[in-house]
């Protein structure tokens, strides 16, 4: 009984160990990505912005792309223009949140 708890705890010990960098290594991917758009700033910050996007979009709190635009807008440098904005949204759904591609889509539609 000793033995299958000690070897229950070094299986989840280990696959939250093996989490976090995989994790890491979205929020690098993602924030390289942003240095191609020209978007600065802290990594975590960044990915952080994006995430928050994400959630708001999920809970309905952004009820459109255009709402969810304007709240990262609000969160980035006031330097940045308005198509950074616009990249920031669409990385950000296409590596945090893929399930909301349609937001984009029907913003898209609409132009």
């Amino acid at each position: 009984m000793k033995l299958l708890g000690i070897t229950t705890v070094a299986l989840t010990a280990a696959a939250i160990g093996f989490a976090a960098p995989a994790n890491a290594e979205i929020d690098t991917d993602f924030a390289n990505t942003l240095h191609t758009y020209g978007i600065y700033g802290q990594r975590d910050y960044n990915a952080w912005i994006a995430k928050i996007a994400c959630k708001r979009l999920r809970i309905g709190q952004d009820k459109d792309a255009y709402q969810s635009a304007a709240f990262i807008g609000k969160q980035l440098d006031r330097t940045t223009q308005t198509d950074q904005v616009w990249k920031f949204l669409g990385l950000t759904v296409d590596t945090y949140c893929p399930d909301q591609q349609p937001v984009l889509a029907r913003a898209a539609e609409q132009h």
